[in-house]
């Protein structure tokens, strides 16, 4: 599967990269050290010593720079050997791929593409823990599957009402009912309004609503959503468009996830959720991270299974339906993005 590499990847919650501490992740296939120096500074290499191909991830930090604990070659964050230990002249070949690095939403984001083009305002819009509004809690899992099925799954919710009937459980009419598309510079929207159905179980009060989940699915892999509960009657008095959020009566939420491709067969999946302070308290958030837990794993399930189905099938083939609206056009995006990205450098 083809992705983009003029685009920002997840490579790690915030709170999880402790300073002074290397962090590993493949992303793309590329193997990638990301650290905090003693200054805070965030910093990217690829993870692989020029001299032995050890990884650097085993490294140390020592100020700004990261040694390399196999043989003690030094690096400066540009990627260069400032030091070989017992070696005088240093030669110019002696560098490693530097990555441009970001944080922001509490994540740490890595641009794949020439880091001299990285640009910070492509970095998707999404719901970090220092968001006030919200109240969070964050997860994540590893599949054993191309990120693109990840992808596809998160573009179609038709399969709510099936792969989720313990979990979610979405009326069956759920996979009936088309929801609104809307294409985007950069991705996709996806409105879907359920009317006369009840109030998710973590919201504060009962009783039956026209509910309203809206999210944008971004380039490389990012979904932002938001879900209300609004009084009977919204969705046809709005034209089964936007409301005013204000009127939401309960059950406001957001969650904010990301797919990042590490290697052909498998993919990191990282999530957060939570209520509005309006809307639930800690113990709302746990009840619907409870729900999500479940729910992603029986995704976790079937996608994997789906990935072995096809490294098992001959030239596989897939039929699209009327649901598949959003998947053709996100997919039809990142081709044209990536026949658009530069061929990618090798040098610091």
């Amino acid at each position: 599967m083809t992705y983009v590499r003029n685009a920002w990847y997840v490579a790690s919650w915030s709170q999880d990269l402790e300073p002074g501490t290397p962090s590993a992740i493949t992303i793309l296939n590329e193997p990638i050290v990301i650290w905090r120096s003693e200054s805070g500074a965030l910093n990217a290499l690829e993870d692989r010593c020029v001299h032995r191909l050890a990884p650097l991830s085993l490294g140390r930090c020592e100020g700004e720079r990261l040694r390399c604990m196999y043989h003690g070659l030094l690096f400066d964050p540009d990627g260069k050997v400032v030091e070989i230990p017992g070696q005088d002249m240093i030669p110019e070949r002696a560098c490693v791929r530097r990555y441009a690095v970001s944080e922001r939403h509490s994540w740490i984001w890595v641009w794949m593409g020439d880091a001299e083009k990285a640009d910070p305002d492509l970095i998707p819009q999404a719901y970090g823990f220092d968001n006030p509004d919200y109240l969070l809690a964050k997860g994540q899992l590893d599949y054993a599957a191309e990120a693109c099925l990840v992808n596809n799954n998160l573009l179609d919710f038709s399969h709510l009402a099936y792969v989720h009937e313990k979990s979610f459980k979405a009326p069956q009419n759920f996979a009936y009912e088309r929801p609104k598309i809307t294409t985007l510079p950069r991705g996709v929207r996806v409105d879907q309004w359920v009317r006369n159905r009840p109030g998710p179980g973590w919201a504060r009060n009962g009783g039956l609503f026209d509910g309203l989940s809206s999210y944008e699915f971004l380039i490389p892999g990012v979904l932002v959503m938001w879900m209300g509960s609004f009084p009977l009657g919204t969705a046809e008095a709005c034209g089964s468009e936007q409301p005013d959020y204000a009127e939401a009566v309960s059950g406001v939420t957001v969650t904010s996830q990301a797919v990042t491709p590490m290697t052909e067969r498998t993919a990191r999946y990282f999530f957060s959720a939570g209520p509005h302070r309006a809307h639930g308290d800690d113990a709302a958030r746990d009840s619907m991270m409870q729900t999500i837990h479940q729910a992603f794993a029986e995704d976790k399930v079937m996608i994997e299974a789906q990935q072995r189905v096809i490294d098992t099938t001959p030239d596989p083939r897939i039929m699209p339906t009327t649901a598949d609206k959003g998947v053709t056009i996100f997919n039809q995006l990142v081709q044209k993005l990536a026949g658009a990205a530069p061929a990618r450098s090798h040098a610091a």
